[in-house]
């Protein structure tokens, strides 16, 4: 299993990124994904979370402003953030929740 993020960067709060994970021996179609965070000195926690047959769940501090999504076609995660702020700023990580499998990650800088 590899998961290999891309699409983290430095944007101005307001602003918006794209975040992808291209996935490898794992399918999305029997696995819950999603994507975690980690910023300096504090907690990974997840932020994003879609089921097998798509159903999807936000921490509260996302809701409304980030979108998880998948290609099944591509094998391929998605996270859209909208309305980025300072405290969005961490390395991101996607996640086999279900094989409890993790990316490298992909730095999310947000300046004010």
């Amino acid at each position: 299993v590899q998961l290999v993020e891309s699409g983290g960067g430095l944007v101005q709060a307001g602003g918006s990124l794209r975040l992808s994970c291209a996935a490898s021996g794992i399918s999305f179609t029997v696995n819950a994904m999603g994507w975690s965070r980690q910023a300096p000195g504090k907690e990974r926690e997840l932020v994003a979370r879609i089921g097998s047959f798509g159903n999807t769940n936000y921490v509260d501090s996302v809701k409304g402003r980030f979108t998880i999504s998948k290609d099944e076609a591509k094998n391929t995660l998605y996270l859209e953030m909208n309305n980025l702020r300072p405290e969005d700023t961490a390395m991101y990580y996607c996640t086999s929740i279900t094989q409890n499998v993790w990316g490298q990650g992909t730095q999310v800088t947000v300046s004010t």
